[in-house]
């Protein structure tokens, strides 16, 4: 027994001296980006952000700032819908999809705005004369300290830039610097895209780019937004045109850059951007780079340090990143897997900080003036993804911006609901943006899905499964009710089958033939999905506080009369109501797998039929797709607990863009090409690489659940679950868990799936667990399967034998485990 401990505790120092080795989590280059955008670094701070190009000549930062979109306070309801209802239903009752789709078009969809656009403020310029002739090229992102640097030389003088954008200061800091006195000689310009601007040179050596955001759609651009830029120099001397800033022979050269808007909500915009860009500019100014440097580290490492993970090296982790993405395929490179799985933690931490506005389609990196789908926010899959990654890897408080735009739906929300459909409660259809417009667009194919506020709203219910935190809860259960109030009215009585259908309705984006090539449809699964997580939800939420008896009981008779899922003819998961589901259907969507994951209603032990249904669906849609699908197919994968299929979707994530057929991959720079760029495909990867080592949706925490052969030694540490548990220093080796110190912050039991026997580290046995969870903030539904055609042949999936053990906890105690 000693032996083995010692064992097992030199397997983890091993391990902790690796990943105390940072520099692998780097993304570098030796070549700069030229003029490609998806070549250049991300730096941000959640409000601020720049795409850093590394160009030796003609270095440009790309600027964004958060609240920098076309349009201004608007709505966009069709009131012409609430007439039209009940003849769409009457004509996709009676099986006329396309006129019902047509009818839809006409009357439902928004006469009004589409969505407004996320857009760029700018460019920082920097010329360098006769840099032309470089040698020894260098630029990384050191995602370990949030900072972009580019080094060279030139004429026998290296010369190094440093910048990141400050989590406390709220400023970008670039640092210019050569290792020879007075060789920094540049001229520093602002430009802008923007019809609207004005580009001076204050006093104080200080350039301003103040604009106007677009009109767009019928919709006036009222975003008024200021950028900054004032130079400090040690030594050397500053000049100016009209629009420049000059700098010759300084020996260190910093700049200070600071954006700010007129954006106060998303129904006021009377803020004074000047002021604001001043303030932020003026309390940096006088601060040390050494200072602001060391406070900015501390603050971002204070999220990206709270989760470790290492797979091991090999040889591959030593060439640049855009050697090792095109090799990934062929080379054994899990350090690489480690750097993208962080990558996606940076990313996310860099986009969205409490205060600010969610992570978009772009996360907050665009160069676009009319970016692909307007970098808005489409709720029926990307900005849900985007926060997968939030609660389980740490990151709790970078879920804050998302549930904070959730409430100010469920404001706009209320008068969609009334409005358009007669509905109490609120809802949201596929697509909003900053001001968190909630009507239906882009076309009845893919706007008329109204389950955004559906979807949404269990974000708000998660965060309490993680936290336990009854005063949040009882400060967004108006909003989850709400979303429970909009079904109650909305869901209609199928003609035919008897049960309560969402209609109308559809399957994101998807349509069978047979349904004339529409996608409007009753009753789809995931709209069944849908409304069976919002009334659990309500019915939770409303049992931990107390409330609402009447409406409990309520939404438990609705909720038996929801349709089931169903196993169709092809021992598939039906999509549709209808057994209409194609075997060579390869649509990107899969969206009736939602029971899958993130939802918890499909499950290997509970509903082993429809599980084994689940994995046939996934088998005929295929791995090949767009790089958000690829992004969530991980995820499914790593639910089905095979490890090395979940591994071919990361290899398949992980491939060059001009290399990918069919779709899908990744840009040089790291960022997920759907193509073009969308940013849930890197955090729905980072999700489901935790999927595959940790789960805690089904009842228990499922340790290494699907470990795939390239990851047989590893640890990680850090990582949250549901129910309120911390998993620190898990190590695994050949496929079996070692060791792991698992903390509980709330107390109640632990119910615990493994691949392997343990014991406690004092050599106690573990109980063995029986009957049902008794931990309450599992709350698994009871889901059973369907007899429906298909269902008495397809055989339940031969799963790894686990071990299964209850622990009573007590509140902020820790619990080490370790191999027996």
């Amino acid at each position: 027994m000693m032996r083995k401990s010692i064992l097992i505790i030199f397997f983890i120092c091993c391990l902790q001296a690796i990943s105390q080795d940072t520099d692998g989590l780097k993304l570098w280059y030796n070549v700069p980006s030229s003029d490609t955008w998806e070549n250049a670094l991300p730096i941000g701070n959640g409000f601020q952000a720049a795409m850093v190009y590394g160009n030796v000549e003609k270095e440009i930062f790309q600027l964004n700032e958060a609240t920098v979109w076309s349009g201004s306070p608007n709505r966009n309801d069709n009131p012409n819908a609430l007439e039209a209802l009940p003849k769409v239903r009457k004509l996709i009752f009676e099986g006329e999809y396309k006129a019902a789709e047509n009818l839809a078009n006409e009357k439902i969809i928004t006469k009004r705005s589409h969505g407004q656009m996320f857009q760029p403020v700018g460019n920082l310029e920097l010329t360098f004369t006769d840099h032309d002739d470089f040698s020894n090229y260098y630029r990384e992102l050191d995602i370990e300290k949030a900072i972009a640097k580019t080094s060279y030389m030139v004429g026998g003088v290296t010369y190094t830039r440093e910048a990141f954008i400050s989590f406390p200061d709220r400023v970008m800091v670039i640092k210019l610097s050569a290792d020879k006195p007075g060789k920094i000689a540049f001229s520093a310009a602002l430009t802008s895209q923007h019809i609207k601007q004005n580009i001076t040179v204050n006093g104080n050596n200080e350039l301003s780019l103040w604009g106007t955001t677009s009109d767009h759609d019928g919709v006036e651009g009222k975003v008024e937004f200021n950028a900054l830029a004032r130079i400090k120099t040690d030594g050397g001397i500053i000049t100016n045109t009209d629009n420049s800033l000059n700098i010759e022979k300084a020996n260190s050269v910093l700049i200070f850059v600071s954006i700010a808007s007129n954006f106060n909500n998303y129904k006021d915009i009377s803020g004074d951007e000047n002021q604001r860009a001043k303030d932020f500019i003026d309390k940096a100014f006088d601060k040390s780079f050494d200072k602001m440097k060391a406070e900015h580290i501390a603050a971002y490492q204070k999220y990206f340090n709270c989760v470790k993970l290492d797979l091991g090296s090999t040889e591959a982790a030593k060439l640049p990143t855009g050697e090792r993405l095109k090799n990934f395929n062929t080379t054994e490179d899990p350090s690489f897997v480690t750097l993208y799985y962080q990558y996606g933690r940076y990313l996310l931490i860099s986009s969205s900080q409490p205060g600010g506005q969610p992570a978009n389609l772009q996360g907050i990196w665009n160069g676009s003036m009319k970016p692909a789908w307007d970098s808005k926010y489409t709720i029926n899959i990307n900005t849900e993804m985007n926060y997968w990654p939030a609660e389980k890897t740490n990151l709790s408080e970078m879920h804050e911006p998302l549930l904070k735009m959730i409430l100010e739906l469920s404001e706009t929300g209320k008068e969609t609901a009334k409005v358009m459909y007669g509905a109490d409660g609120w809802l949201a259809h596929h697509n909003t943006d900053i001001w968190r417009i909630t009507g239906p667009i882009d076309g009845s194919f893919w706007g008329i899905w109204n389950g955004g506020g559906g979807w949404l709203s269990q974000h708000l219910w998660e965060r309490y499964l993680y936290t336990g935190d009854k005063k949040y809860l009882e400060s967004v259960y108006p909003a989850i009710k709400g979303a429970a109030e909009f079904y109650v009215d909305f869901l209609v009585e199928h003609p035919k089958y008897k049960w309560l259908v969402v209609a109308p309705g559809n399957s994101p984006e998807n349509a069978p033939k047979e349904h004339q090539g529409a996608s409007i449809t009753a009753g789809s699964t995931m709209d069944n999905q849908l409304v069976f997580d919002v009334f659990n939800a309500t019915i939770n939420a409303a049992k931990a506080l107390g409330v609402d008896k009447n409406f409990i009981k309520k939404l438990e008779g609705l909720k038996k009369r929801l349709p089931p899922m169903q196993i169709g003819k092809h021992n598939q998961l039906q999509e549709w109501l209808d057994d209409v589901d194609s075997p060579t259907d390869k649509h990107r969507h899969i969206s009736h797998l939602y029971g899958l994951y993130p939802s918890n209603q499909i499950s290997p032990y509970r509903n082993p039929k429809l599980f084994a249904a689940a994995k046939n669906t996934l088998l005929q849609r295929g791995d090949v797709s767009t790089g958000w699908s690829m992004g969530w197919k991980v995820n499914w994968w790593a639910k089905m607990q095979d490890g090395n299929h979940a591994y071919k979707l990361i290899q398949n994530q992980l491939t060059p863009l001009s290399t990918v057929k069919g779709g899908g991959g990744t840009y040089n720079n790291l960022f997920d090409a759907h193509p073009p760029f969308q940013i849930d495909g890197n955090f729905g990867c980072t999700s489901g690489i935790t999927e595959m080592l940790m789960q805690s949706s089904d009842g228990a925490i499922h340790l290494i659940p699907a470990l795939p052969d390239n990851f047989k030694n590893g640890m990680i540490s850090g990582l949250k679950t549901k129910g309120g548990f911390t998993i620190e220093d898990m190590v695994w080796k050949n496929g079996q868990l070692l060791s792991v110190k698992i903390t509980s912050n709330l107390g109640g039991n632990l119910r615990l799936r493994i691949p392997n026997e343990m014991q406690f580290e004092s050599g106690n046995k573990l109980n063995k667990a029986s009957g049902e969870n008794p931990n309450s903030f599992f709350l698994v539904p009871k889901i059973k399967d369907p007899v429906i055609s298909g269902a008495s042949t397809i055989q339940p999936l031969q799963l790894k034998k686990t071990f299964l053990y209850d622990i009573p906890t007590e509140k902020g105690s820790s619990y080490r485990f370790v191999l027996k």
